[in-house]
C-alpha cells in the first residue's frame, strides 16, 4: 500500500462520524422507550397507570417496539439478502416480549396473574428530595 493510501485509510470518513451519530441517537430513543413504563405511572391517573397497565399497556409497548425494530429488520434482510434473518430476529423479539411480559413482570410486581398487580407501594419514597 503506498504512502497516500495509509494516510486515507486511517483518516475517519464522513460516514463513519454519521453512523456514531445515528447510533447514539438509537440508544437514546432506546433508553427512554425503556424507561417510559416507570414513568408515565408518576404523570398521573389516567395518563400513567391506566395506560401502562394490563392489556392497553403490552399492546402499546408491544406494537412500539415492533414498529422500532422495523428498520433493524430491514438491515438484517439487506445484509443477508434473505428473510430468514430477519424472521428470526422477530421471533427473539417476541419470545423476549413475551417473556418480559408474562414471566419477569408478574414475578416482580408479585402477582401470579398474567396481567400487572395494582400497586400498592408508595413511590414518594423513592422521590424525596433532601
Amino acid at each position: 500500500m503506498t504512502q497516500t493510501g495509509m494516510a486515507m485509510a486511517a483518516k475517519p470518513s464522513r460516514t463513519s462520524w454519521l453512523r456514531r451519530r445515528w447510533n447514539a441517537a438509537t440508544g437514546i430513543v432506546g433508553v427512554v422507550v425503556g424507561l417510559a413504563p416507570h414513568v408515565l405511572h408518576h404523570v398521573g391517573v389516567l395518563a400513567g397507570t391506566a395506560l401502562v397497565a394490563g392489556s392497553g399497556g403490552i399492546a402499546l409497548f408491544g406494537a412500539l417496539g415492533l414498529v422500532l425494530s422495523v428498520p433493524v429488520l430491514l438491515r438484517l434482510r439487506r445484509k443477508f439478502g434473505n428473510w430468514t434473518a430477519p424472521a428470526i430476529g422477530l421471533a427473539v423479539f417476541t419470545a423476549m416480549f413475551a417473556l418480559s411480559t408474562w414471566v419477569i413482570g408478574p414475578a416482580i410486581s408479585g402477582s401470579g396473574d398474567s396481567g400487572p398487580a395494582p400497586s400498592t407501594v408508595d413511590h414518594s419514597s423513592h422521590h424525596e428530595t433532601s
